[in-house]
């Protein structure tokens, strides 16, 4: 009965809006890019160093991380003198760090 509740559900999306969740899941789907999403969660904004300080990772890994994301227009950034605070713009990423956080794996 699960499986045929699940298929209905699954029946009601359109092409578009399955490529939409294409798009962004295969855009966040990392390891690092979840965790910079989930910490972006938590903390609504965070630096460059922040970040690189919250997950223990080189600057450069962190930096290509939230350069594609901005890219592709999850995430976005405020200058402040030297730095640069990232936030995301795309809410329903914070929908599937919601479900992630549910999910039994």
């Amino acid at each position: 009965m699960y499986v045929c509740i699940e298929f209905k559900i699954m029946e009601k999306l359109n092409t578009e809006k399955l490529e939409k969740v294409a798009f962004v899941l295969k855009t966040i789907g990392h390891p690092v890019r979840l965790a910079i999403i989930n910490h972006l969660a938590i903390n609504e904004k965070m630096s460059v160093n922040e970040i690189c300080e919250a997950l223990g990772l080189e600057q450069s890994l962190i930096s290509h991380h939230l350069n594609n994301m901005k890219l592709k227009g999850v995430l976005d950034c405020d200058k402040e003198g030297n730095s640069r605070y990232y936030f995301v713009v795309l809410e329903e990423v914070l929908t599937v760090i919601n479900c992630m956080e549910k999910c039994k794996l």
